[in-house]
C-alpha cells in the first residue's frame, strides 16, 4: 500500500523556501513512527532539505538531473538511491509492503496517481507558502479517520490528523 504523508495548512500549503512553516514535535513524533523502517520517496529538494538521512529508512531521491550525486554520509550508501521517475522509486520498494511518499509538491502530484492511502495532517490556518499538497479529490478519496490535536505549549497552532484510503 502506498502513502503520501505529509503536513499542509488549510489551503494545501506545505512550506516556503524547503522548509515547513511551523514547529509540531508530536506531528514529527508520528512521522517517525509511520515511517522508520520503510523506503521514503521525495524529490531532490526535500532530500537536500534533510541536515542528514533519516535512520531506519530507505531514501529513494527523484529528480530529473541524470548527473545528481547526493552527499551522504559514507555509512549511508546503500539507504540512498537516486532515480529519475515514479516508476522507478517505486521498483525500488517491491520489498516493501508500505513505502511513503514524502514531498514535495511536484512528487506529491505524481503520488496521487500511484496512492492508495493519505496520512494528511491538517494543520489549522493558512500561511505564506511557496509549496502546496494537491487537491484531495473527495470522488475518488474518502476520510476514514480525523483526530484533533489542539494548540498546547509546544505546538503553535492546532492540526488534525486525517486518514484518506483511494475508494
Amino acid at each position: 500500500m502506498i502513502t503520501l504523508i505529509a503536513a499542509a495548512d488549510e489551503a494545501n500549503g506545505l512550506g516556503k523556501d524547503n522548509d515547513l512553516v511551523w514547529h509540531l514535535p508530536d506531528d514529527f513524533k508520528r512521522f517517525k513512527n509511520l515511517t522508520t523502517g520503510h523506503c521514503i520517496i521525495m524529490g531532490r529538494k526535500t532530500y537536500e532539505s534533510f541536515p542528514k538521512p533519516l535512520p531506519n529508512r530507505t531514501h529513494i531521491v527523484i529528480t530529473r538531473n541524470t548527473d545528481y550525486r547526493p552527499e551522504f554520509p559514507a555509512d549511508r550508501a546503500d539507504d540512498i538511491k537516486v532515480v529519475h521517475s515514479m516508476n522507478e522509486a517505486l521498483s525500488l520498494c517491491e520489498h516493501d509492503a508500505q513505502p511513503y511518499i514524502i514531498g514535495g509538491g511536484e512528487i506529491y502530484n505524481l503520488g496521487m496517481e500511484v496512492a492508495h492511502k493519505i496520512e494528511l495532517t491538517r494543520v489549522h490556518g493558512t500561511f505564506e507558502v511557496d509549496t502546496y499538497f494537491p487537491e484531495i479529490p473527495k470522488d475518488q478519496w474518502e476520510l476514514i479517520k480525523s483526530e484533533r490535536h489542539d494548540q498546547d505549549a509546544k505546538h503553535e497552532v492546532p492540526f488534525t490528523y486525517e486518514t484518506w484510503i483511494k475508494k
